[in-house]
């Protein structure tokens, strides 16, 4: 996945692919610890999101008082 093209739906539905694969247990240990990295950016990726648009509600909320 391209960074600049990953939306917030997209991240979490690879994060759920990454999660199975996972709890399958049948991943070799350098396939494992990509996947695990891919995990972590993914999450940082949420986190980011989810963040700017806690922020730009509040900015939002508190121009309509």
């Amino acid at each position: 996945m391209e960074k600049n093209k990953e939306t917030y739906q997209k991240a979490v539905a690879r994060l759920r692919e990454i999660v199975t694969d996972i709890e399958r247990g049948d991943l070799d240990v350098d396939v494992l610890s990509e996947r695990v990295k891919e995990a972590a950016r993914l999450i940082k990726l949420c986190k980011e999101k989810l963040f700017q648009v806690d922020e730009e509600v509040k900015k939002i909320l508190e121009e309509l008082e």
